[in-house]
C-alpha cells in the first residue's frame, strides 16, 4: 500500500519526503512504479521504500502503530508545555545596530525590569508543567540591569530547588559591559552566554556601532580570553546585510580566527530599523540563499581540511532530515513555539507570545500579547492570540505548505507574517521567509543529491554523528 508523501522534481530525479521526515531521490521510472503501486515487493528499491514508510503491506494496525513511534522524535515538542522563557530585563541599549528589530528609528524604551516583577515572572515560569526550563536574558543590553539578572537566577534556583525542576540559564548580549564580576557569576551558575558577530572589524563595527563611538569589535575580541580562561564557551550568530553579501570566505574566516567551532548565519527580516533603509542594506531571498551557499560550501572545505566549524541553521535542518528529531527551535516547528514553547516578559510587565512578538510591540504593535505579569500561567496559554498563533503556525494545514516537499523540516512565523502582510496567515505565495527556507534546503539537499561520502560525514557530525 503507499502512503501518503509529498514531491518535487530536482535535478534529473524526483524528490520524496513524508511527514516522518525520510527522503528519497527516485529515478522517473521508479516514480512512476511507485505512484501506481507496481514495485516487487522483493526489491531493494521497495525496501528501502518501506523501511522510510512510504510503502506498507499487511495490517494497517501495525503500520499506525510503528508510524506513531517513528513520527514522535520530530514532534516530541508537542508533549511538553512552555520551557523557554525569555526576560526582556530592559529596553536600553548602548548600541545602535542598522537593522535593530527593537525601534524603528532613533527611539528605544530605556525602561527595567524590577525585583517585583521579576518575582511575578517566576510564578509564570514555575506554573508552566514543564519540568526543565530555560531562562534566557534579552534587552536591549541585558547587563545593563545585571543585578536584576542576578536577582533572577538565584531565586530561580531556589524555587526550581524546592519545585524539583532543571533549570538553565543564557544571556544575549554585546558584551561590552562584560566585567570580572559578571563573568564571575556567569560562570558560577552555569549561564549560557551568546553574542553577535557580523564578520571582521569593518563590517562589525559598520553593522553593530556603539553609541560612544568606541568599536563594538575590539571591545568583543578584547573579552574572549577571559570569557575563555572562564571556561565558558561563547556562541555566536550572524546577521546578514547587503555589505555581507559577496564576502562569504571573509565572514567564516574571521569566525575561524577568533576560535569559533559554530556560526549561525541569519537572514535579515525588514521590520524595525532594517525597514527603514532596506534599499541600504538588504536583498532579496534569492540574493541571501547564494551568500549561504557560498558559506556553506566554505565551511565544508574547512571541515575536510581539518577544522571543525558547523552552521547553525543547517544542523536544525539536517537534524530533521538525517534523524528525524526535531530540534525545538521555535521557528522550524509546527506549530510555532509562540506561547506553547516561549514566551516574552517585557520589562514594563506586559507578557508576549514570543520575542518576535515583543519586538513587534516594540514597533508600536502590541497584537501579539498575551496578557500582563498579573495574569497566571494557565490564563495566557488560554488567551485568543496564544491559540490564533498556533492555528496559524501548522504547516500541515496551511495551503502553500501541506503539498510542499519541504513541510517536515520547515516552519512559518505568524508574527512575520503578520508585520509583513497585516495577517497571521500569508496572503502572498512564496513570500520572503518561505523563498528563504526554501532556498537554503535546496542548498543542503544538493549536498545530499550529490552524495560524496565525506561532505555526507560532515553533515552528520554537525548534528552529533550518530544519524
Amino acid at each position: 500500500m503507499l502512503n501518503y508523501f509529498n514531491f518535487r522534481p530536482f535535478h534529473d530525479k524526483i524528490l520524496i519526503t513524508n511527514d516522518f521526515g525520510n527522503y528519497a531521490f527516485l529515478s522517473p521510472e521508479d516514480f512512476s512504479l511507485l505512484v501506481k503501486d507496481q514495485f516487487p515487493e522483493d526489491s531493494e528499491r521497495y525496501c528501502e521504500l518501506a523501511e522510510k514508510l512510504f510503502l506498507y503491506q499487511g495490517d494497517e494496525e501495525f503500520f499506525l502503530r510503528r508510524a506513531q513511534e517513528t513520527i514522535k522524535p520530530g514532534k516530541n515538542y508537542l508533549f511538553t508545555s512552555t520551557a523557554l522563557f525569555i526576560f526582556v530585563v530592559t529596553g536600553w541599549c548602548n548600541a545602535n545596530c542598522v537593522y535593530c528589530q527593537a525601534r524603528n528609528g532613533d527611539m528605544i524604551s530605556c525602561g527595567k525590569m524590577t525585583t517585583e516583577m521579576a518575582d511575578r515572572a517566576l510564578d509564570i515560569v514555575f506554573s508552566s508543567p514543564s519540568r526543565a526550563v530555560n531562562i534566557e536574558f534579552q534587552g536591549g543590553e541585558p547587563l545593563g540591569n545585571f543585578e536584576v539578572i542576578r536577582h533572577i537566577v538565584k531565586q530561580a534556583e531556589t524555587r526550581a530547588e524546592c519545585c524539583e525542576k532543571e533549570v538553565v540559564f543564557s544571556l544575549v548580549s554585546n558584551l561590552s559591559l562584560l566585567t570580572g564580576e559578571t563573568l564571575a557569576f556567569i560562570r558560577e551558575h552555569n549561564i549560557a552566554l551568546s553574542t553577535s558577530l557580523d564578520g571582521d572589524r569593518e563590517l562589525h563595527d559598520k553593522n553593530r556601532p556603539l553609541r560612544s563611538g568606541e568599536s563594538s569589535f575590539d571591545l568583543l575580541a578584547d573579552k574572549l580570553p577571559a570569557i575563555r580562561a572562564a571556561g565558558i564557551e561563547l556562541g555566536a550568530i550572524e546577521t546578514t546585510t547587503r555589505s555581507t553579501l559577496g564576502r562569504a570566505e571573509e565572514l567564516v574566516d574571521t569566525y575561524r580566527v577568533m576560535g569559533m567551532h559554530s556560526i549561525f548565519l541569519r537572514p535579515l527580516t525588514p521590520l524595525g530599523a532594517a525597514s527603514v533603509i532596506w534599499d541600504q542594506i538588504g536583498y532579496t531571498p534569492e540574493e541571501f540563499v547564494s551568500f549561504y551557499r557560498d558559506c556553506l560550501h566554505y565551511l565544508l572545505r574547512i571541515n575536510k581540511a581539518g577544522y571543525f566549524m558547523s552552521e547553525g541553521h543547517a544542523k536544525i535542518f539536517l537534524s530533521k532530515i538525517l534523524g528525524g528529531e526535531a530540534v525545538n527551535y521555535m521557528e522550524l516547528r509546527s506549530p510555532c513555539g509562540a506561547s506553547i514553547g516561549q514566551m516574552a516578559f517585557y520589562h514594563d510587565g506586559n507578557v508576549y507570545t514570543c520575542d518576535e512578538g515583543r519586538m513587534l510591540a516594540e514597533m508600536g504593535d502590541p497584537a501579539f500579547r498575551l496578557g500582563t505579569l498579573d495574569d497566571s500561567y494557565n490564563e495566557l496559554v488560554d488567551s485568543p492570540v496564544c491559540k490564533t498563533a498556533c492555528a496559524a503556525s501548522v504547516l500541515e494545514n496551511l495551503p502553500e505548505c501541506c503539498n510542499c516537499v519541504y513541510q517536515p523540516y520547515c516552519g512559518v512565523c505568524p508574527v512575520i507574517n503578520y508585520a509583513l502582510e497585516k495577517d497571521v496567515f500569508a496572503k502572498v505565495p512564496g513570500n520572503v521567509r518561505c523563498r528563504t527556507y526554501k532556498g537554503m534546503l535546496d542548498t543542503i539537499f544538493d549536498l545530499l543529491y550529490e552524495n560524496d561520502a565525506e561532505t555526507i560525514q560532515i553533515l552528520k557530525n554537525w548534528v552529533g554523528g550518530n544519524v
